[in-house]
């Protein structure tokens, strides 16, 4: 959606190494914005983003008006089923559903190709695979790695909206998700005990908690037991009024923090 930062440019890279020709699309999408969200205020440079992707050698950029990819009589929604219930879908209703539509709506644009998505919006990844499955789309969807600032900070376009002190207490975040994954790593395969870690960091620091919660990582299942597998423990918070997201895939990802 614009505003481009490092981790944005990571994807650009990772598609140059996987084709000839990179596209990017930069489109914020109004129908994945619920009625009290940032749509009106979220961060815009498009010219800034054109001198970013030229200099990762983006071959061209896509960055259609609204009515351009909604026009008059629009009338058709891509809605999601279950993938989409949980986590982001319980605390934004429709987001999903806006985000499928505008994918769609691009995949059709460009035709068969891969698609690079970061896995900080890992629901999302999953949705959209979900959707290319379902709808036959000639894609491959691929996902590319968190990237973050050197003090462990998951990068978005919505830290802008942060103050200094703020940025600060957002650390908290990466903190209990680097806490959890060494846990994962010595052998705690409880899942509540697992989010407990990251609440007992992110509590003090965030003005609300939308979700900390462990799920596997295919499907986005409540895991009762013990984690037998690849679980996502996921975080949504508010630090002042930024919304901020981020996640690590146990059994999969290395703690954030390395070290």
């Amino acid at each position: 959606m614009g505003a481009l930062h490092a981790g944005h440019l990571a994807l650009a890279v990772e598609a140059r190494r996987r084709a000839a020709f990179v596209l990017a699309s930069i489109f914020v999408n109004p129908t994945q914005f619920g009625p009290n969200e940032d749509l009106a205020r979220y961060p815009r440079d498009l010219d800034g983003d054109l001198r970013k992707l030229a200099s990762v050698g983006v071959d061209a950029v896509f960055a259609p008006s609204v009515d351009a990819m909604y026009g008059p009589g629009d009338d058709t929604r891509v809605r999601v089923g279950v993938i989409g219930s949980p986590l982001e879908g319980a605390h934004r209703p429709g987001h999903f559903d806006g985000v499928a539509t505008v994918v769609t709506k691009l995949f059709g644009a460009v035709g068969p190709c891969v698609a690079i998505f970061g896995r900080k919006d890992y629901q999302q990844l999953l949705v959209v695979r979900r959707v290319a499955a379902d709808l036959v789309l000639p894609v491959d969807i691929v996902g590319h790695p968190i990237v973050r600032e050197p003090d462990g900070l998951a990068l978005s376009s919505r830290n802008a909206y942060l103050s200094d002190e703020e940025r600060l207490r957002a650390l908290a975040i990466v903190r209990g998700l680097d806490a959890a994954a060494r846990r994962f790593a010595a052998g705690d395969r409880d899942p509540r005990a697992l989010e407990r870690v990251v609440r007992a960091s992110v509590e003090p620091a965030a003005t609300s908690i939308d979700y900390v919660e462990a799920r596997d990582a295919d499907t986005l299942a409540l895991i009762d037991g013990p984690v037998t597998g690849r679980a996502v423990l996921a975080v949504a918070c508010r630090v002042g009024t930024t919304r901020l997201i981020d996640n690590v895939v146990l059994g999969e990802d290395p703690p954030p923090l390395g070290g």
